[in-house]
């Protein structure tokens, strides 16, 4: 006689649940391996946070100096547009020299009023950080100068400006006009001794 009631072979293995199938992937990762993903993973994001950080700073240090070169250099095109009001007002001042005034009261007003207006007109241009480079007897630097000639010159060193053929101008640190210039040659090196005048030598051997 059957017992039906008996539960049949391998009823129960099938019964029970594949818990290694129902397991999921990270349930088979050891505690430290995943210690060690976590912390990689927070790495990762601290560097790229930091990164953020750091490309937010550059880009508020570049609008900070963007603005303040604009701040600076606003007035660069006028003011290269009225160097030749300067340029006229100097020529007007030079055409006559204090050594020819005071003969003719009409003519020394005429210039005592063309030289308020020359200091007047430079005060503007300062106010507004432009500054002339007159570098009468100064070493030739071509970063602000230019050199339209060579005058001989044994008395002063070679390279030397002896002479401002017209004045340069900068706008704060950045030039706005060189100065063009004429420069000495056949004059010592700078830093080299001084040639000696025959007679100024003296014996002290003696």
């Amino acid at each position: 006689m059957t017992d039906q009631n008996q539960t049949p072979e391998g009823t129960e293995a099938e019964a029970m649940p594949d818990t290694a199938a129902a397991e999921s992937p990270d349930a088979r990762i050891s505690p430290e391996a995943r210690i060690q993903a976590l912390e990689a993973e927070l790495a990762q994001i601290r560097d790229q946070h930091l990164r953020a950080l750091a490309d937010m700073e550059n880009l508020r240090r570049r609008a900070q100096r963007e603005v303040e070169d604009a701040g600076k250099y606003a007035v660069t095109k006028f003011a290269r547009d009225v160097l030749a009001v300067s340029d006229n007002l100097e020529r007007a001042a030079q055409a006559v020299p204090p050594e020819k005034r005071g003969g003719d009261p009409l003519v020394d007003q005429l210039a005592q009023g063309v030289d308020m207006t020359l200091s007047s007109f430079r005060q503007t241009l300062e106010t507004h950080g432009i500054r002339r480079v007159d570098p009468l007897g100064e070493r030739f630097d071509s970063k602000l100068h230019q050199a339209m000639m060579e005058v001989e010159d044994r008395t002063k060193p070679a390279g030397t400006v002896v002479q401002v053929l017209q004045t340069g101008y900068v706008i704060a640190d950045r030039l706005l006009r060189p100065a063009m210039v004429a420069v000495s040659r056949g004059g010592p090196k700078e830093g080299a001794p001084a040639p000696e005048t025959p007679g100024s030598r003296v014996d002290t051997s003696a």
